[in-house]
């Protein structure tokens, strides 16, 4: 028992590690997956920062600001505590396949669930937490408890793209800053290719895949998982203008057809 909690010490000290910054904040692979990290989770984010809105939007504008960076407060500590305590665990061949087999889940909820409405549930005024903390404190347990269920699907995802600690840490910590701050650029970036959430849960089936090959022993290069990347977004726009040409040229033989 001590030996394991040694271990997640040392994973937390070498959060402080400046040696260990400047390798890789100079380091193009490392910037190269904490930039894969940080746009996945801007992907998966968008839809969460809506959750979080409606939340929060019964409470008066200024407590609306501060329930929300409560949150944000909770999440970074959350974030820190997981991939401080996930690159321990994440060691365990067990715990990989937990982790591939619950990203594959939600990957097949998706698209399971794929077209059905999925309206976000507004906060409960008459709830026990109402009651026992007043509107505004279990508002912000509600954003708490949202911020966290949001988060182990972005640490999971952050553990089979990579193992580094510094990665991980700005990888997660920008990936929430993105969320509550730029999340709007993505939701309208989803509006106009709607294909991109699709793209976004396809990579997250491939970095589950991704994970539970790790237990055979095979890492898949970081320059084929860039291409990977990369190949996926451009396959996405190709084929959001595909399908707009297609319905321009179905319109358009519509109109000619309705003017005969």
């Amino acid at each position: 028992m001590n030996d394991v909690i040694q271990q997640i010490l040392h994973t937390y000290s070498m959060f402080f590690d400046f040696e260990m910054w400047g390798e890789v904040l100079t380091d193009p692979v490392a910037w190269g997956l904490i930039g894969s990290l940080v746009l996945i989770e801007g992907l998966l984010s968008a839809d969460n920062a809506l959750v979080l809105a409606v939340l929060v939007k019964h409470l008066p504008k200024e407590k609306q600001k501060k329930a929300l960076l409560y949150g944000i407060i909770g999440a970074y500590v959350f974030r820190f505590i997981a991939i401080g305590v996930g690159v321990y665990l994440v060691k365990f061949a067990i715990v990989k396949i937990l982790g591939a087999a619950y990203l594959a889940w939600i990957v097949i909820q998706y698209f399971k669930n794929k077209g059905e409405d999925d309206e976000a549930k507004e906060f409960n005024k008459a709830s026990i937490m109402v009651r026992i903390f007043g509107t505004f404190w279990a508002t912000v347990i509600s954003v708490e408890i949202m911020d966290i269920a949001f988060s182990i699907d972005s640490v999971l995802a952050a553990f089979a793209i990579s193992d580094q600690v510094w990665v991980l840490l700005l990888g997660g910590m920008l990936g929430i800053l993105m969320m509550r701050t730029v999340a709007g650029v993505f939701l309208n970036l989803i509006e106009k290719f709607p294909e991109l959430e699709t793209t976004a849960f396809v990579l997250i089936g491939i970095i589950a895949a991704k994970m539970f090959a790790s237990v055979f022993g095979f890492h898949l290069p970081h320059l084929v998982f860039f291409a990977i990347l990369i190949g996926a977004f451009l396959m996405t726009f190709v084929i959001h203008y595909v399908e707009k040409n297609k319905k321009n040229n179905a319109s358009e033989k519509e109109s000619a057809a309705g003017k005969k």
